[in-house]
C-alpha cells in the first residue's frame, strides 16, 4: 500500500493560482512605486481610463489657452503703457500751446511740437518681442506710420495718408468657444493727435506763422493757438477713452488668466489623483501583497509536504 499525500491535484492548482495572483499584485505595486504612475497604458486604469484621457485633453487645451492669453495680456499691458504716454504727449502739446499764449511768446513752440511728433511716431512704430509692429492692424511687417518729419506730415493731402496700418484687430481664443478681441491701430489712436500737430506745423509754415521768429504773438497767431487748445482737449478726451477701453480688455484678460490658472490646478490635481501613485497607500499595499504572497507560498509548501503518515497514530 502506498502512502499518498493529502494534497490533491485540484488543491495544488488552486494554490498555484493564488501564488500567481499574489505575485502579479506584488509586481504591479512594485512597478507603480518605481514609475510613480498607476499604469503605463490607458487599459491599466480600468474604468477610469476614459475620464483620465478626457481630463488630460482638457488640461492640454487649457494650457494652450493660457499661453495665448499671457501673450495677449502682455501686449495689451504694453499698449496701455504706450497709450498713457500718448496721453502725456497730448497734455504736453496743450501745455506748450497754452504757455505760448499765456507768455505771448511762441518761439519754443515748434521745437516742442517737433519733439512731440517724433515721440508719437516712435510709439506708433514700436514692435513687440517677436519683431511685429504693435499698431499695424494685421500688417505686422509694415510700419504703421510712413512719415518721419513734420515737413512730410504737412505735405500730406490728409493725415490718413500717413498711416499704412491695416484695420484688423487681434483676437485670442481664451477658452472653448470664448474669444477676446484686443489691440488698437495707429490710425485708430493717433489720428486726432497727428491732425493737431499737422495743423500747427501747417500754420507755422504759412504766411503769418513763423513762430520761431515771433517774440510776440500776432492777433491771428493768438486766435489760432487758442482754437488749438480746444482741439487738443478733444484729442486728449479721445485718448483717455481709448486707454480706458484698452485697460478694460487688460483686466478681462487678467481675469481669464486667473480662471485658467485655477483650472490648471484643478486638472493637474485630478490627473494626479488618478494617474500618479499614492506612495503612502502603495507602501501599505506592498507590505500586504508581500505578506499574501509569503502566506500562499508557505501554505502550498506545507500542504505538499503533508501525507497520511502525518495523521497515523504513532
Amino acid at each position: 500500500m502506498s502512502i499518498d499525500r493529502v494534497a490533491t491535484a485540484q488543491q495544488n492548482a488552486y494554490f498555484l493560482t493564488q501564488i500567481n495572483q499574489a505575485g502579479g499584485k506584488l509586481d504591479t505595486i512594485n512597478r507603480q512605486i518605481a514609475s510613480g504612475v498607476v499604469a503605463d497604458t490607458y487599459a491599466g486604469f480600468g474604468d477610469k481610463a476614459q475620464v483620465l484621457q478626457a481630463t488630460i485633453s482638457a488640461h492640454a487645451r487649457n494650457e494652450a489657452y493660457a499661453s495665448t492669453t499671457t501673450l495677449a495680456s502682455t501686449q495689451t499691458d504694453l499698449q496701455n503703457t504706450q497709450l498713457t504716454a500718448l496721453n502725456d504727449l497730448a497734455a504736453q502739446l496743450k501745455k506748450v500751446v497754452a504757455d505760448s499764449v499765456a507768455n505771448n511768446d511762441p518761439r519754443v513752440l515748434m521745437t516742442q511740437v517737433d519733439s512731440i511728433f517724433s515721440q508719437t511716431v516712435t510709439i506708433l512704430n514700436s514692435k513687440d518681442a517677436n519683431g511685429d509692429y504693435v499698431y499695424s492692424g494685421g500688417r505686422t511687417d509694415t510700419a504703421p506710420v510712413s512719415i518721419s518729419t513734420l515737413g512730410q506730415l504737412v505735405a500730406l493731402p490728409s493725415v490718413a495718408a500717413g498711416f499704412t496700418n491695416g484695420s484688423d484687430k487681434k483676437s485670442v481664443q481664451v477658452g472653448d468657444g470664448q474669444a477676446i478681441t484686443f489691440g488698437v491701430t495707429a490710425s485708430g489712436i493717433a489720428t486726432g493727435l497727428m491732425q493737431a500737430l499737422k495743423d500747427i506745423a501747417a500754420f507755422d509754415a504759412a504766411p503769418g506763422g513763423n513762430f520761431d521768429n515771433s517774440p510776440n504773438l500776432s492777433a491771428s497767431q493768438t486766435s489760432f493757438l487758442i482754437g488749438q487748445i480746444s482741439a487738443i482737449d478733444t484729442v486728449s478726451q479721445g485718448l483717455v477713452a481709448i486707454t480706458a477701453r484698452n485697460g478694460n480688455v487688460f483686466k478681462q484678460l487678467e481675469s481669464v488668466a486667473d480662471q485658467q490658472a485655477s483650472m490648471d490646478t484643478l486638472y493637474a490635481g485630478f490627473i494626479d489623483k488618478i494617474q500618479n501613485t499614492n506612495m503612502a497607500e502603495a507602501a501599505t499595499q506592498l507590505s500586504l501583497n508581500q505578506t499574501a504572497l509569503q502566506a500562499a507560498l508557505q501554505v502550498t509548501s506545507t500542504l505538499n509536504r503533508l501525507s497520511l503518515l502525518n495523521y497515523m497514530p504513532s
